[in-house]
């Protein structure tokens, strides 16, 4: 368990999302800041900006987690709230899914995300990682690194040092004129994330600290850790600006950084305003009033803050991580809402007035007619005439890969998507006790084409007997990830089958390994028949007006992921506490709209599309 964890915030023992601070850094001396005073410097415990004091009031916004038709939207919303600056992590794995060129076009485009805030009247603090947690799959590192699964993760380790240079030489060029130090918006940039409560290896952190320098980052650098001495010795550099990220009375983690850094401002870079939600748990809120409170003992004591989040955002396709807790497994929902000020739908809250009123009697908040809800869909219930089982759809989403034995979805190339694992058991055997071990996280057992039993990760034995009779028997394993850890030591979190497949202790060899992606649906065959249990894929027409925001709800159904026009809008499951996905208005159409869901148990007669969320 880590020294420090954000967890104790609610209730156990788990940290997530990151953090901002301040570097004099290797780049820019203290004498160059001093004779040539543009971007963010330091004064004593005060910040300064192009050489005039400046006070740090920021939200943290994703856009990796908001369509970026959305983006100005959302930050026009956090400029109207009263903050100058937004935060955002950059996810490696979002541009880098797989081993190849990284991708920076359209949704991807930091850089244009960037340039919006500026256009908002927005600075902004960017965490380029390579880690960032933020309950994301993986915690932003991409799936490709655990083609090995023990493979060395955040840490001096040559190999992984390799993929975060070449990861920052095609990123950090594309940030260096959008610097304040040139002119830009950019004020300050993370170095790692967290990292006191994960290790202590102070040479990486230098490692990525030079190599931001050596890529043209010249602005103030920051670490920023839990609130307690072990964390921010563990995660700092001396040269950097440490900061603390911490949820409600500021006063005991304010008292912690001073302790640590008597002489430099006072920073927090994670004001956790609200939080994230694992699926069979439940759902979480924060009082407004409290959070305001909190927020105005910040601003009182001189310190500056980001909230974390302003904006909520949504875990769209294969995108949300898990936790680890003990041996217990907890899978992150498709909603990162997080009871931000502004909702995931870009509803101005509650908490969004309380804290506004706040930052008023602290800094001009703009004088303009406040951002109307954006449209929402009419509700509207939509029966679903076709379907297709899974299983007679193999040959046509996969080619079959030949091994001797199974292995994990990353050594096969693969990041996303469900894994299938068969071979055929030579008979008459009778009957025989199947059972896998390294299970990443849960499989759909057949004997035949009949299902005879599930696994699931949090079980503490996946075996199911199984009758081999005649002259041999099918064994399907169909296995359904339901996101990598992203915070805390279990970082190294394949997916698939990681280990032995054993009959009675025997190893079954030849196998057919199908990479199931379900990135192009377009080839299933789907048939006026209705399949009740799955897995199986399902289709519905929704016939629309006016494009809208939408939240669809699945009465009925029980696990599975939804496409929206083909685009994946992420996980629904029976568990709750989320019970509606959000839809956003860029990607419905004016006339028919196709919805194509993939459930994995009982099927539901109908879709419906809602007017507001559930979130439990």
């Amino acid at each position: 368990m880590a020294p420090f964890s954000r967890r104790g915030f609610l209730s156990a023992a788990m940290v997530g999302a990151a953090s901002l601070g301040v570097a004099v850094g290797s780049g820019r001396t203290a004498l160059a800041q001093a004779e040539d005073p543009r971007g963010l410097t330091l004064r004593g415990d005060a910040f300064l900006l192009d050489g005039k004091p400046f006070r740090i009031l920021s939200g943290a916004f994703h856009y990796f987690r908001t369509h970026p038709r959305d983006w100005r939207d959302r930050l026009t919303r956090m400029r109207a709230m009263g903050l100058n600056t937004v935060e955002t992590y950059v996810a490696w794995n979002f541009h880098q899914p797989y081993e190849k060129k990284a991708d920076f076009t359209g949704w991807r485009d930091v850089a244009a995300f960037i340039r919006t805030a500026d256009e908002a009247g927005l600075k902004v603090i960017v965490r380029p990682g390579p880690y960032i947690c933020a309950e994301w799959d993986f915690g932003g590192l991409p799936a490709w690194l655990l083609k090995d699964k023990d493979a060395p993760l955040r840490r001096s380790d040559p190999a992984f040092e390799r993929a975060v240079d070449a990861w920052f030489a095609e990123l950090l060029p594309r940030l260096v004129d959008l610097q304040a130090t040139r002119g830009g918006p950019v004020i300050a940039l993370q170095v790692e994330n967290e990292y006191g409560s994960y290790g202590d290896d102070h040479a990486y952190l230098e490692h990525l600290r030079d190599t931001m320098r050596a890529q043209g980052i010249d602005s103030l650098l920051f670490c920023s850790n839990g609130a307690t001495q072990e964390a921010l010795k563990a995660g700092s550099l001396p040269d950097l600006l440490s900061t603390v990220n911490f949820a409600g009375d500021p006063t005991g983690p304010f008292a912690e950084l001073r302790a640590f850094q008597p002489d430099k401002p006072l920073f927090c870079t994670e004001f956790w305003d609200g939080w994230f939600d694992h699926w069979g748990e439940p759902h979480h809120t924060s009082d407004p009033a409290r959070t305001a409170a909190d927020v105005e003992k910040m601003l009182a004591a001189g310190a500056s803050v980001n909230l974390y989040m302003a904006v909520g955002g949504t875990n769209f396709g294969w995108y949300a991580g898990a936790n680890l807790t003990g041996s217990a497994y907890q899978p992150t929902v498709t909603s990162y809402d997080y009871d931000s000020p502004i909702s995931e739908s870009g509803e101005l809250t509650e908490k969004f007035h309380a804290v506004r009123e706040v930052l008023a009697k602290y800094a001009t908040v703009p004088d303009t007619p406040l951002p109307a809800t954006p449209p929402r869909m009419p509700a509207q219930r939509i029966a679903v005439r076709e379907s297709v089982p899974l299983m007679a759809s193999l040959d046509t989403l996969s080619t079959p890969l030949r091994r001797t034995a199974p292995v994990h979805m990353e050594a096969l190339g693969q990041s996303y998507g469900l894994i299938h694992y068969r071979t055929r058991v030579r008979g008459p055997q009778g009957t025989r006790r199947l059972r896998v071990t390294g299970l990443g996280d849960r499989a759909l057992v057949f004997g035949d084409g009949k299902r005879i039993g599930t696994f699931d990760r949090n079980q503490p034995e996946h075996a199911v007997d199984v009758t081999v009779t005649g002259g041999s028997t099918t064994l399907d394993l169909l296995v359904d990830p339901t996101g990598r850890i992203n915070f805390g030591q279990g970082l190294n979190d394949p997916k698939g089958i990681s280990g032995k497949v054993l009959l009675d202790e025997e190893e079954p060899h030849d196998w057919e390994i199908r990479r199931l992606t379900l990135d192009d649906l377009s080839p299933l065959k789907f048939t006026g028949d209705h399949t009740p249990t799955g897995p199986a894929f399902h289709r519905a027409r929704v016939h629309v007006d006016t494009p809208a925001d939408g939240f669809l709800a699945f009465p009925g159904w029980d696990k599975g992921m939804v496409w929206l026009n083909g685009f994946a809008l992420g996980r629904y499951w029976s568990l709750g506490p989320q019970t509606t996905l959000y839809a956003p208005s860029h990607l419905w159409r004016r006339g028919s709209n196709e919805l194509v869901v993939l459930e994995m148990e009982r099927t539901g007669d109908a879709i419906e599309v809602r007017s507001a969320p559930d979130l439990g």
